[in-house]
């Protein structure tokens, strides 16, 4: 069979577990379109074919033996390089941990390798992991294959590229202020912020990580269709010790009455045309598929959420991160961390306790919320993808990106799931929705999400553009 990596994750394993193809083809087609596209992206900044074939044998051994492989039966894969693998520098795009070598794997990781998936490398973020563009001091700078003077999203831009292209069939991505959604969204793909609590997490190589990111970032999948999402989602979701965080919560919830909200410009969002063509139409495709939809103007806060995210995120150890980013140098990371430290600096034990008991307030009002409503469908960002390093242009522009982040920033702090949904190309620059539902129904998210991808999606895996 032709180009094996063009399948989709569910067809691909279904080939493999009939035998109609093996788990060692399938790996060498990934490697083989790893090598042809990735100088062109930088995507994958570290892999080992030798590694990646070896996971597969093992997978074709496991058949041969009549043992079950897993739903993810040799299945190629990316994992980002700010989680730990066994053997593999935890880079999170930085010069001062390059020789940071995993001895075990984050539970996602041992997740994804019991459901058989192979990995075939390690993608690319922005420096700690803190920008929506993906470019750092060490791995350099990673493209968006549609259009190279637009970014590839961040912080997972790598794994978004990567799945674009055609670099393995699922990304693994983390996201603690957009950092899955908002790549998918700039790529033309999919991708799904679970629930806190869903996916377990832990990096062995790392020290503990302060409550407001304990409690705010999270590990999901990025595909290039929504049922290859929840397949995903099912292999990463499966019980791990080492994450006191994890929560035993059905995959799949009580039925729904499929009500729908539709929200143009939540908390009062300026957003562009185009964007907000997407969601309305994405409200039609929903009504052509059997929900009834509603346009709403009043949600409950929502940028009050990004706000309090932002100090949850960058307030908590902010000395530390700043004087991590000076030595790396980064200038992005520093644009970051600078450009919130008024903001950082302001932020005492008592404001603190504040921000996390409002949050009690506001997870309340919104899980009320999706009482009445099954899912929201909202726009991704004010704006269609950002022009490549808007962020540094200058402090406007700075302030300008941060603002039409708001849907992405303001997610985490409520800590329900969202699902990033492609719809189309304005010219050659993607555009989507975001769709919201209460807290552990991601299955409400994926079951609006496959409606809405049904009425149309960019074309995937592509060709990168290359000017």
């Amino acid at each position: 069979m032709n180009d094996i990596w063009r399948l989709s994750a569910a067809d691909l394993a279904a080939h493999i577990r009939s035998r109609k193809l093996s788990a060692r083809e399938a790996a060498q087609a990934a490697l083989d379109r790893l090598n042809a596209v990735n100088p062109a992206i930088n995507a994958v900044v570290d892999h080992r074919p030798e590694d990646t074939l070896a996971q597969a044998d093992a997978v074709d051994a496991a058949l041969a033996k009549g043992e079950n492989p897993g739903a993810l039966a040799g299945v190629p894969i990316t994992i980002k390089v700010n989680i730990d693998q066994a053997g593999f520098a935890t880079t999170n795009g930085v010069k001062l941990q390059r020789d940071l070598v995993a001895q075990t794997n984050s539970p996602v990781v041992d997740n994804l390798r019991k459901a058989g998936a192979v990995i075939v490398g390690r993608t690319n973020a922005p420096a700690f992991s803190y920008r929506w563009f993906t470019t750092n001091l060490l791995h350099g700078d990673t493209k968006n294959p549609r259009d190279p003077s637009i970014t590839p999203g961040g912080s997972s831009g790598g794994a978004a590229s990567a799945v674009t292209a055609g670099i393995g069939h699922i990304a693994h991505g983390t996201d603690i202020a957009g950092s899955i959604r908002y790549p998918a969204y700039a790529c033309g793909v999919h991708g799904l912020r679970p629930s806190l609590g869903r996916i377990p997490a832990f990096n062995a190589a790392l020290p503990e990580r302060p409550i407001g990111p304990q409690i705010t970032a999270v590990s999901g999948p990025i595909a290039r269709t929504v049922g290859d999402v929840r397949l995903a989602l099912h292999a990463m979701a499966q019980r791990d010790v080492r994450d006191p965080w994890w929560v035993p919560a059905p995959l799949e919830g009580p039925a729904r009455r499929k009500h729908a909200a539709i929200c143009l410009r939540p908390g009062g969002l300026e957003t562009v045309k185009e964007v907000t063509d997407a969601v309305v139409d994405a409200g039609k495709r929903l009504e052509r598929a059997g929900w009834s939809v509603e346009e709403i103007t009043e949600i409950p806060p929502f940028e009050e959420a990004a706000e309090l995210q932002v100090k949850l995120w960058l307030a908590d150890g902010y000395d530390a991160m700043l004087d991590a980013a000076e030595r790396e140098g980064d200038p992005g990371a520093l644009a970051v961390l600078r450009g919130h430290e008024k903001m950082a600096r302001s932020i005492d034990l008592a404001a603190f306790s504040k921000a996390l008991t409002r949050r009690a307030t506001l997870v309340r009002a919104w899980e009320t919320f999706f009482e009445t409503y099954a899912v929201i469908v909202m726009p991704p960002c004010g704006e269609l993808p950002f022009p490549w390093q808007l962020d540094l242009k200058d402090d406007a522009s700075f302030r300008r990106v941060w603002r039409a982040q708001m849907p992405q920033i303001a997610l985490p702090f409520i800590g329900m799931p969202g699902l990033t949904v492609s719809t189309g190309l304005v010219g050659r620059i993607p555009v989507g929705v975001q769709i919201v539902a209460g807290r552990y129904r991601e299955d409400l998210c994926l079951l609006a999400g496959e409606a809405i991808e049904a009425g149309g999606v960019p074309a995937s895996p592509i060709d990168p553009v290359l000017a």
